[in-house]
């Protein structure tokens, strides 16, 4: 990377920091451009040679997020990827409480972010980014219960948008239940696929 690409990714790394932190203030229907330039130490032009829209800005700071949580989440990934090869098919679960609780947590600590980020859906394509996020983990329990091939997108896009429904609803109420209670309430909606036969 050469010293003008290093500054420019610099530059958004810095209003992307200045979004986030306006955002642990604000609504996202707030902010303002002049806000985060302000906030960032840059001038409007710049804002605009990097974005199109702040709802652009989001996006990025989504992809941000994601990104951060599955470096978070890579240590543990080979042995809990291990683990959906080899445990008994009884213990097979779509989510299991060691995979969900981690995100969970990233999910509450960041809660304004991500209540904004479902809020605007459609706008981001959130769900081509949970199906990033959550297709290594369906498809291996998928093959193992010999779901066929045809099938299994219609049964990860069942269950990709009740988590995401789940996960909006307690985000409306500022992630105030606690995180055990909505392990509990996925582990209840989501049953193993042999049980939706």
């Amino acid at each position: 990377m050469n010293k003008s690409e290093s500054k420019y990714f610099a530059t958004a790394a810095k209003m992307d920091e200045a979004f986030l932190a306006l955002l642990e203030k604000k609504d996202f229907a707030y902010i303002t451009v002049k806000e985060i330039c302000a906030t960032a130490g840059v001038n409007r032009s710049t804002f605009y040679l990097h974005y199109e829209t702040i709802g652009d800005l989001l996006a990025e700071s989504m992809e941000h997020m994601n990104r951060q949580f599955l470096d978070y989440m890579a240590h543990d990934s080979e042995a809990f990827m291990a683990k959906l090869h080899t445990c008994p098919m009884e213990e097979l679960y779509l989510l299991t409480p060691e995979y969900l609780t981690p995100y969970l947590n990233y999910i509450k600590e960041h809660r304004r972010l991500f209540r904004t980020a479902t809020e605007n859906a459609a706008v981001l394509g959130l769900n081509s980014s949970y199906n990033r996020m959550f297709r290594h983990v369906f498809t291996p329990i998928l093959e193992r219960y010999g779901v066929p091939q045809q099938d299994r997108a219609y049964l990860m896009a069942f269950y990709i948008q009740g988590l995401m429904a789940i996960l909006a609803e307690w985000l409306k109420g500022d992630c105030a239940d606690s995180i055990e209670h909505i392990l509990a309430i996925i582990r209840r909606c989501i049953m193993r696929p042999q049980e939706n036969s």
